[in-house]
């Protein structure tokens, strides 16, 4: 088995792979339409960024995107505030529901749309027709509640078809989506939702979660509660299929009140509001962890246009494809993974424990659904691996032709781990990007080879570069990832924020830098062959002696040794009368001990393999690790404790997956406030 060594050589496309795949055909097409020469995947980025304006306007062509208004051109003005195919009208549903005919490359009629699998119900598969049916009959019925252009709907529902099917039908309205899971708390989802002013709430009724019983009826009266501007709530009976629990006393007031079958009793035309490129299409929202949640707005033409590109030509997917991503309606990734429908692609959708009956839940899945593009976690390939894994030599998991990361930066064990135990033949294709883009900046392509620990190059249209701390192109080194040309995924705007000065303070107001360049808050080193090397968000970066250190190598190190099961790194300034001091947490294996042997071994091994400036100051042993509900490490609402603020400002309980290890943090950061201001070690366990 290998070493794990960064940067080893794991899989190479084969010499067909420009002939047989999606972004070799777009790039020969590309190529003769523009008289470029695009001999390999380098010379296409180039040409990409090189005048973006033309490149997207390519992709609309080569995707035979149905404009009912052609655009004046394909963009107006630069960033932050650019225009994207002004005058252009379309509609975000009408291209996901393209029947045959509509595309040369749209499925037929009754090939499946969405496959769904859940710990709740059994197995459902909606055809293309079904789901157009489905979504007319939606849309019918949001239409008599006197939703239209311009309206918000949310969903607090898990990753069902009910949930696409709303989302669609309020796209083809005009109108406005945005959701929550129903994993995240009253006061979580309230924050979220009411500053958009919903006019519908859907909601489920419950869940089951590997073998426990999750009831929501209580939530949804408190969430009713909370947003005043409701006039209808849709209550799908998903936990009790009878409808009894979703109408009991305990949802609130019948006044307003209907089930999910009620809403689609009445059937309809399919129709599709013509509607302008920026038009809003959903709301998603930063996590909650530091503060009030922004809102943010994207449109209809520019997440059309992003995800055809990056869902076809990078993950070559299309109309022969399964896509299958762990996610839930509360992360962005439910977003992309919805838009498998724009290429054609059958959508799977998985609700529930991901670790239930046992950790290779998932991999089963893909198995049984012959999934062809399967998109995990980085920290869950992790998990798989030191468990022991190895279900490429237990299931048939021949369909597969990438498995997919994101959420972290995915270190060489984990590429290697996927080559050894899932499949030598199958790219790893890791991603990164984020909620205010709603895609990927960075990640796979099929013309590319896959080296262990990075990435595979920027993406078509995406011009990311690495920025030192003046703002200047950083070379063959670490640097902030900036982007220094617009994408049309950019958030249209920010909720409540007309004139745009939050939206300029959060990506584009940054000392030292121009002011036309998005800081994304991500360390980036981009490689002497194109790939990339994420290291870690750059506004939780450690200062060690005055030198920036990310946390990604730090994690991947001690993840990886048997005694440690997680682990969270921070720099606490306020430690050692302000000098600072480097704070490892540990959250160890049972019956493991956190002694001088283990510490010893910890830091020597940082050492050895990263350096130095990598050692912790302090290490203390915790029960767990504070993480969003999308599994992100909370670094900076643990940092903020440790400088002495208090639980409640650092984060929102509803947005995390374990609200109650930010308190014992915060017991934790007395503890350490009371002991001596020289550099010690500790072992304070939270309970």
């Amino acid at each position: 088995m290998s070493g794990d060594q960064p940067g080893e050589l794991l899989w190479a496309p084969d010499p067909t792979a420009r002939a047989r795949t999606r972004m070799g055909a777009f790039l020969d097409w590309a190529g003769r339409v523009h008289d470029v020469l695009l001999r390999d995947y380098r010379e296409a980025w180039e040409w990409s960024v090189r005048d973006v304006g033309v490149f997207w306007g390519s992709v609309a062509r080569w995707f035979d995107v149905p404009f009912h208004t052609s655009p004046v051109r394909p963009l107006l003005g630069a960033m932050p505030a650019p225009r994207w195919f002004p005058g252009a009208t379309l509609n975000y549903a009408e291209l996901a529901l393209r029947a045959p005919g509509a595309w040369d490359c749209a499925p037929h009629d009754q090939a499946p749309a969405l496959i769904a699998r859940s710990q709740t119900r059994p197995r459902m598969t909606l055809t293309r027709s079904a789901l157009r049916d489905q979504v007319a009959r939606a849309a019918a019925g949001l239409r008599s509640l006197g939703v239209g252009r311009g309206d918000r709907v949310v969903g607090y529902l898990p990753n069902v078809p009910e949930a696409v099917t709303a989302f669609l039908a309020c796209a083809s309205l005009g109108a406005v989506w945005s959701s929550c899971a129903p994993e995240f708390g009253v006061r979580s989802v309230i924050d979220r939702l009411r500053q958009i002013e919903p006019k519908v709430l859907i909601a489920a009724d419950g869940y089951r979660y590997g073998d426990r019983v999750v009831t929501r009826v209580d939530a949804v009266a408190a969430i009713r509660s909370g947003l005043p501007s409701l006039k209808a709530t849709i209550m799908l009976p998903y936990l009790d299929s009878s409808g009894r629990l979703a109408l009991s006393s305990s949802v609130g007031p019948r006044q307003g009140l209907m089930v999910w079958h009620e809403l689609v009793g009445n059937g309809g035309a399919l129709e599709f509001a013509t509607v302008p490129f920026d038009h809003p299409l959903y709301v998603l929202y930063t996590s909650g962890t530091t503060g009030q949640p922004k809102a943010i707005v994207h449109g209809h033409g520019g997440i059309a246009l992003e995800h055809l590109k990056l869902l076809s030509l990078h993950h070559d997917l299309g109309s022969d494809g399964r896509f299958f991503w762990f996610t839930t309606t509360g992360w962005m990734m439910w977003n992309y993974l919805v838009s498998g429908l724009l290429v054609g692609a059958a959508v799977v959708l998985f609700d529930g424990d991901p670790g239930w009956p046992d950790a290779g839940a998932l991999w089963r899945l893909a198995a049984e659904e012959r999934a062809t593009v399967f998109g995990v976690s980085a920290s869950y390939l992790l998990h798989c691996r030191k468990l022991g894994l190895a279900p490429g030599s237990e299931l048939d998991l021949s369909a597969l032709r990438s498995v997919c990361s994101t959420a972290s930066p995915l270190p060489p064990a984990g590429f290697t781990w996927v080559r050894d135990h899932v499949s030598s033949g199958i790219p790893v294709g890791s991603l990164s990007g984020g909620t205010e883009v709603c895609t990927a900046f960075v990640g796979p392509c099929p013309l590319l080879p896959v080296h262990a620990g990075e990435i595979q190059c920027r993406c078509l249209g995406a011009k990311v570069e690495a920025y030192d701390a003046r703002g200047r192109p950083a070379i063959g080194q670490r640097g902030e990832l900036v982007l220094t040309a617009p994408m049309p995924s950019m958030p249209v705007r920010f909720w409540n924020d007309p004139a745009g000065e939050r939206y300029r303070q959060t990506y584009f107001d940054y000392p030292g830098f121009p002011p036309n360049v998005w800081r994304h808050g991500d360390w980036v080193e981009i490689t002497s062959r194109g790939s990339l090397i994420l290291s870690g968000r750059s506004d939780a970066t450690l200062n060690h002696g005055g030198i920036r250190t990310g946390t990604a190598e730090i994690y991947a190190l001690v993840e990886a040794m048997p005694e440690v099961d997680d682990s969270l790194v921070v720099h606490d300034e306020t430690a050692r009368d302000g000098a600072g001091e480097v704070v490892l947490f540990l959250v160890l294996a049972a019956e493991v001990e956190l002694d001088e042997r283990l510490r010893h071994a910890i830091r020597s091994a940082l050492r050895r393999e990263l350096s130095p400036r990598h050692v912790p100051d302090a290490i203390e042993r915790v029960k767990e690790i504070p993480r969003t509900v999308s599994q992100k490490k909370m670094e900076l609402p643990v940092k903020r404790l440790l400088s002495g603020e208090p639980v409640d400002s650092v984060a929102q309980a509803g947005a995390m997956a374990n609200p109650d290890s930010l308190t014992a943090f915060a017991r934790l950061a007395l503890e350490r406030s009371s002991r001596s201001s020289s550099p010690r070690v500790g072992d304070a366990t939270n309970t």
